[in-house]
């Protein structure tokens, strides 16, 4: 299969204020594209993988070979991980309703405790990461953070995902991250989180 940086489902300064235009651009074609390349050429000879999607490469790393592991973790991960960011921004303000709701106040008692859960695994990971809104295998909710591009595929199905390599928010916040975060659930698109809910129930 072609693996190619995919186009973003709006403009690069759709998500204005909260991130900037140039964010993006640089985010978007020089890192995400960064991954995807270096991700192709780890696995070159090895067309069976490169065959599957990168989702499910990283769900099953033993079909990788030991000597490329690392690489497969590090730039599958930022390939994937971004591929799913992009998706879950949109420049309309959506709020979650209906069954995603209802699971979230199951799970985390209110909606703002959850975007507090949350938020605070963003803001606490140290250095670089990601924090994630994952399915479980039983089908509840979780919220965790993974250092560097490692993806969360060991403690579930992702829905929700938030980029906090410096390189997400460094042009316009500086070291601010707490300000990004807070940024951030100004963009989520959560039609598109319910979509991933649904899919991963």
């Amino acid at each position: 299969m072609e693996h190619k940086l995919p186009e973003l489902p709006y403009a690069y300064d759709a998500l204005e204020p909260y991130i900037d235009a140039k964010t993006m651009e640089i985010h978007h074609t020089k890192h995400h594209q960064g991954y995807i390349t270096k991700y192709v050429n780890a696995l070159e000879g090895e067309e069976a993988l490169l065959n599957k999607d990168v989702e499910e490469v990283l769900r099953d790393l033993s079909s990788v070979p030991e000597s490329k592991r690392a690489a497969i973790i590090n730039n599958g991960g930022g390939y994937f991980n971004h591929r799913l960011f992009w998706t879950i921004l949109g420049p309309s303000k959506t709020m979650p309703s209906g069954d995603l709701l209802e699971a979230i106040k199951k799970e985390f008692d209110s909606f703002d405790n959850f975007k507090d859960v949350f938020s605070n695994a963003a803001a606490t990971r140290f250095g670089s990461g990601w924090a994630w809104l994952v399915v479980a295998d039983d089908g509840s909710l979780k919220v965790l953070s993974t250092a560097n591009q490692d993806a969360p595929f060991s403690e579930g199905t992702p829905i929700l995902a938030l980029d906090v390599w410096e390189h997400a928010y460094y042009l316009n916040y500086q070291n601010r991250r707490p300000d990004y975060i807070k940024s951030f659930w100004q963009v989520v698109n959560w039609d598109k989180v319910q979509e991933y809910y649904n899919n991963a129930l």
